[in-house]
């Protein structure tokens, strides 16, 4: 039987629950611990997948073809383990299946309620992951504690703690300790309040973890633990790192909060090996030498809606040791030549998937320059079409060449939707997801790169190079390094004569991890190092 960490959060939103849970499941699998993770979000909505990135940032694609939240990407960048269409769970979907089963009759004729048929649906989506090999569930819980949204799953996990055994429950409570500037002190009153509330509902925390960006002294940490009933050991401070992220599992490690859920949890485990984990970070922390990356994107000013992608750059700096530097360029910008100056300024460019035709001409601008001034290319998704695009344009002389996405009358289709796609009419869930083959070209740079011919990785797009342009493009140059195994799709291509221009139609990102560098990000930072071609 598996043991349960629920994480709430408390005050504010956006205080670092997922990373704060992403860093628990490090140390509890540095200590030999077989986990699983799981948010639960108590938004309306079935996923994440139809939301603006102006909302909710990036959307997390698993292999399994689950839309999701953006911190299961963290879950698995710190832990190294893979996450599933059943680590995500919304309001939204747990309603969802409520009424599908009272339509079926499932309930008898009875009244559905909150509680218990919600209440009862949401139990049963967390304990879907307790499995014969699992020792630990790690659960966050979205939303800030208070929001009436969240009483539902509050009350489910309230219920767990109550049905499985306190010795087989932990809660974390995630909370803000504001610093006032005037007053030259910290306040614990909003976390009091929000601990109050928690315990209204019938949760005592047995963790108080203070999210800060001042040292909290022992005053103050006494103070915590008294007002919100939590041992004074149980007040782990967290505040703001200095480096990276990355610095958090050893941060809470040293304040012995692993130790504390082995004792609380009867776990008998030896102590955290985190020996791997600290030169990664000594490599970050002490780069020889630096990188500049450029990413030309639609939501360049967003941080979160190209998380994955940050990241992966940053684990490819960190394969070679080294620091990135990464420019945000506005694709609008690139369209009336405002940046153009600053794509002849990086040492590599990279430009990620997305949707829309607001900035594709930007980016194909960006390409062109890449392509003809012989700087290291990398494309995602949208990224390999809008090169595409580039391509037929001025390599093939297709004028007026476009992806259907952005111009149904194109003279020149060379993007089109995929005709599985073209009667779908609902957006959500509807496209390629999830992990599927890839057969790569021997003697390619991207096989060079994997090592392999053969690959798997993640997929989340409409529309697909259109086939009646492939001879065209391969008599101009243009090399098709990777096709799906089984609908001949292209899925990878490369300049031959260039130092290093790569696209993908799949996203290589959600599988790169700080101790596991993804090796297109490696060799992409790596080709960006050189400083081999030539800028004319």
């Amino acid at each position: 039987m598996a043991k349960y960490i629920f994480i709430t959060g408390g005050v504010v939103s956006s205080l670092g629950k997922g990373l704060t849970a992403a860093s628990i499941g490090r140390l509890l699998i540095s200590r030999g611990l077989s986990i699983r993770m799981q948010k639960l979000d108590p938004y309306l909505n079935v996923d994440p997948g139809t939301m603006s990135p102006f909302q909710h940032g990036e959307v997390f694609v698993t292999d399994d073809g689950a839309e999701t939240d953006l911190d299961l990407g963290h879950y698995e960048r710190f832990t190294g383990q893979r996450t599933s269409r059943k680590s995500n769970f919304t309001a939204g979907r747990i309603y969802w299946e409520v009424l599908k089963k009272e339509r079926r009759g499932d309930y008898l004729g009875g009244t559905v309620q909150m509680i218990p048929h919600i209440t009862d649906e949401i139990k049963s989506c967390i304990r879907a992951q307790d499995e014969d090999d699992v020792d630990v569930i790690l659960c966050e819980i979205g939303g800030t504690v208070g929001d009436i949204e969240g009483l539902t799953f509050l009350e489910a996990i309230r219920q767990i703690g109550l049905e499985e055994g306190r010795e087989n429950v932990c809660y974390i409570h995630l909370t803000y300790v504001p610093f006032i500037k005037a007053a030259g002190e910290v306040k614990t009153k909003p976390s009091q309040q929000s601990v109050a509330k928690l315990r209204e509902i019938g949760i005592l925390p047995d963790v108080l973890i203070c999210r800060t960006e001042v040292d909290l002294q022992d005053d103050v940490r006494r103070k915590l633990s008294l007002f919100c009933n939590v041992p004074p050991h149980a007040v782990i401070v967290e505040k703001d790192v200095t480096h990276s992220i990355y610095e958090l599992p050893v941060v809470l490690s040293r304040q012995g909060l692993d130790d504390l859920l082995m004792v609380h949890l009867r776990l008998a485990r030896p102590p955290a090996q985190l020996d791997e984990w600290n030169a990664m970070l000594d490599r970050l922390i002490h780069p020889q030498g630096k990188v500049r990356i450029g990413v030309v994107g639609k939501y360049a000013e967003l941080q979160d809606a190209y998380k994955s992608i940050f990241e992966a750059i940053q684990h490819g700096a960190l394969a070679h040791g080294v620091a990135v530097e990464i420019i945000k360029i506005p694709a609008e910008e690139l369209e009336d030549d405002m940046a153009a100056d600053r794509i002849l300024s990086v040492d590599g460019l990279l430009i990620p998937g997305g949707f829309g035709g607001r900035g594709v001409e930007g980016k194909i601008k960006a390409i062109q320059m890449t392509r003809e001034h012989r700087i290291p290319f990398l494309g995602i998704c949208l990224g390999m079409q809008c090169a595409i695009i580039e391509f037929a344009r001025n390599a093939c002389g297709l004028d007026g060449a476009q992806s259907t996405e952005f111009d149904k009358d194109t003279p020149h289709p060379v993007v089109c939707l995929m005709e599985e796609q073209e009667l779908i009419q609902d957006l959500g869930g509807s496209m390629r997801l999830g992990a599927s083959t890839t057969l790569l070209q021997p003697e390619t740079k991207i096989a060079g790169a994997y090592g392999s011919e053969t690959i798997e990785e993640r997929h989340r797009h409409r529309y697909e190079v259109n086939p009646a342009y492939y001879d065209t493009f391969r008599e101009a140059g243009l090399v098709i390094s990777g096709m799906d195994g089984s609908r001949q799709l292209v899925e990878s291509i490369e300049i031959k004569d260039h130092p290093w221009f790569v696209a993908t139609q799949y996203h290589p990102e959600f599988k790169s991890e700080p101790l596991n560098p993804h090796p297109l990000f490696r060799d992409f930072v790596g080709a960006a190092m050189t400083g081999s071609w030539a800028r004319t």
